[in-house]
């Protein structure tokens, strides 16, 4: 008597999903497809419709993610209680350092992706709308008003999306120190230090 076959093994939708972000980071949207999701997971077409109703379901969790790792984050960090405006930017500028609170690639495969899509490009540019209110509020809470707020608002926002679309690596140390200096010049005052060893220790 012959043993029966091993039934093949039905993944999670985070299974799914992993995959799925994996692709579009590397390779971008016109990568994410059913076929090579299955044939990368060895697993049937099939068990991709126990999780997604269909390809663009798939398409809108990656964009979710999105949303809640990067939008949400630098929300967040900039809503955070901070004694100073130093230290509120120290907060926010940790996202930019930690890989686990702020995806930057994830963030250059939306922003990409968002040329040939018209609804992705509204939410994109309404995500840089609700970061940028964010972080002009964060120099609102200590003092600085009008253009005063909203330049130097963005000039940390674009500060920051130039280091990723350029693809800039180096250690993480150095890039917090980096983010020490940052931080003067962003606020006009320079971080006690007190707030630059707890910063740093925080990226050791």
């Amino acid at each position: 008597m012959t043993d029966a076959p091993l039934p093949r093994r039905r993944a999670s939708r985070q299974v799914w999903l992993d995959a799925a972000y994996d692709l579009f980071v590397a390779e971008g949207i016109e990568a994410v497809k059913i076929m090579p999701l299955a044939k990368r997971l060895n697993l049937t077409r099939t068990g991709f419709y126990w999780h997604f109703k269909d390809l663009s379901e798939l398409h809108d969790a990656i964009v979710d993610i999105w949303l809640t790792r990067n939008t949400g984050i630098v929300l967040e960090r900039c809503a955070a209680p901070a004694q100073s405006l130093c230290a509120g930017l120290l907060n926010l500028i940790d996202c930019w350092i930690d890989d686990d609170l702020f995806d930057a690639p994830l963030d250059l495969a939306i922003r990409n992706w968002a040329r040939s899509d018209i609804r992705l490009q509204l939410l994109v540019d309404q995500s840089d709308r609700d970061r940028l209110a964010a972080v002009k509020g964060l120099f609102e809470r200590f003092g600085k008003t009008g253009d005063t707020a909203h330049y130097r608002a963005l000039t940390v926002i674009l500060t920051q999306t130039g280091y990723y679309s350029m693809r800039v690596s180096e250690p993480r140390l150095q890039r917090a120190i980096a983010g020490c200096h940052y931080a003067e010049i962003f606020a006009g005052e320079a971080p006690t230090r007190a707030e630059t060893e707890a910063f740093l220790s925080r990226h050791r």
